[in-house]
């Protein structure tokens, strides 16, 4: 390696490092669930920073199909889509991911950040204007980039200021508002009634990412739109397999025909990326069913979920990553939280106190993962712990009691 490079690479990486930004990796030595173990710790740990909203990923429904999709269908596809990568399966989850979302059509992707990476590119070009909430997921603002259209941004969850940018693309052939259903740092819904009414009203489209949402969020676990009502007024909708439905890997877009047509023609991960791996094709497809059926799980993280941000605001801890800001990303009255719960540590110290406290609790047996910069905004450290129906009460009187003791002995 050039040694110059080199050596300003070393001289980053200490300053990284040097302000307490530095991310580890733990290994895992079990399967991805509630209670975990992880290399160089004594004993499972209680797993609270997972996306395993509904306990699945090792659900053994989910593995016992994954293991059928292996031995029928083999390890790989070797190829993309439109080449020898399309199999029954692939087309069968297609077809059954656009019945539960109440749309036309679905394409796979790689994952839901080659999903976000193809999405804008294919179907917008100069003419046309979009405008996408400031605290959208990397994957939105880095497939945004890729596209030539216009681009803006507006304050989080700002509907005045997402108005202001709407009547200044009003000469764009098509315009599009772009947003999370839930921002995954926050745990903030996007105010998606609103949003379809300024769209209604300027003649926008609407493509909200509901990686965060989908199989759990709503009556029945289909995600913003539906908790919100307005499934038929979303136009687009991106999502991830990674999650609620059985935590593998793999994306997707669910639209129109005619827009995810297009998508196969022209959408570039889809067109140069292999297809999703038939195990994961078909572990997917029994995560998928088991969601239909999953009212009690759903009931037991909304449970959760109360049962951790009421013990934590009585224990004093600061769940509010909006506290000073302006902005307007809320939870209304009449939907349940969501569990992403930031516990924060703001400040210029708070990136150092927050990896702290993890360490801490760590050793006392719950795995949680700081976040800091560039992560979140400077300041804006937190602790992102994430509720599970896998979880006991036990479990989650138990992480309330590891974060006090660590507060007690970090100071």
């Amino acid at each position: 390696m050039n040694r110059a490079f080199e050596a300003h690479v070393n001289e980053v990486l200490a300053e990284i490092d040097q302000a307490g930004l530095t991310k580890t990796e733990r290994v895992l030595t079990t399967p991805q669930s509630g209670v975990i173990g992880v290399q160089r710790a004594e004993g499972n740990l209680l797993n609270f920073c997972a996306n395993n909203y509904l306990g699945l990923a090792d659900a053994p429904q989910v593995v016992e199909a994954a293991h059928a999709g292996l031995d029928a269908y083999g390890f790989g596809m070797a190829s993309v889509r439109f080449i020898c990568g399309t199999q029954t399966p692939h087309r069968e989850l297609e077809e059954k991911l656009s019945a539960f979302l109440g749309t036309e059509d679905t394409i796979l992707c790689s994952s839901c950040f080659d999903a976000n990476g193809g999405v804008f590119e294919a179907l917008f070009g100069p003419e046309d204007a979009i405008i996408s909430d400031e605290l959208n997921h990397a994957s939105l603002i880095d497939g945004i980039r890729l596209c030539k259209a216009s681009r803006s941004r507006y304050r989080n969850a700002d509907m005045a200021d997402l108005e202001a940018r709407l009547q200044e693309a009003s000469g764009a052939r098509f315009t599009v508002i772009v947003t999370d259903g839930v921002f995954s740092m926050d745990g903030a819904y996007a105010p998606l009634r609103e949003i379809c009414d300024l769209a209604d009203q300027y003649g926008a489209l609407v493509l909200v990412d509901d990686s965060h949402a989908v199989g759990f969020v709503g009556e029945n676990g289909r995600g913003t739109p539906e908790l919100f009502g307005v499934a038929d007024r979303v136009d687009i909708i991106t999502g991830t397999l990674g999650k609620a439905l059985g935590g593998a890997s793999g994306g997707y877009v669910s639209a129109s025909s005619g827009i995810v047509t297009l998508l196969r023609q022209r959408a570039r991960p889809y067109l140069f990326s292999n297809s999703v791996a038939p195990t994961v094709v078909a572990g997917s497809l029994a995560a998928l069913e088991g969601i239909e059926a999953s009212g009690e799980a759903r009931a037991r993280l909304v449970e959760n979920t109360v049962l951790f941000r009421e013990l934590m605001t009585e224990a004093g801890f600061d769940l509010d990553p909006f506290a000073g800001s302006e902005s307007a990303a809320t939870r209304p009255a009449d939907v349940p939280p969501h569990p992403i719960t930031p516990v924060m540590f703001p400040g210029e110290d708070g990136a150092r106190t927050a990896t702290a406290i993890a360490e801490h609790m760590l050793a006392a047996g719950v795995y949680v993962i700081p976040f800091s910069f560039p992560v979140v905004p400077r300041g804006k450290a937190r602790i992102r712990v994430q509720l599970s129906a896998a979880h006991s009460t036990g479990d989650v009187r138990a992480c309330v009691a590891a974060f006090a003791a660590a507060r007690e002995a970090v100071g």
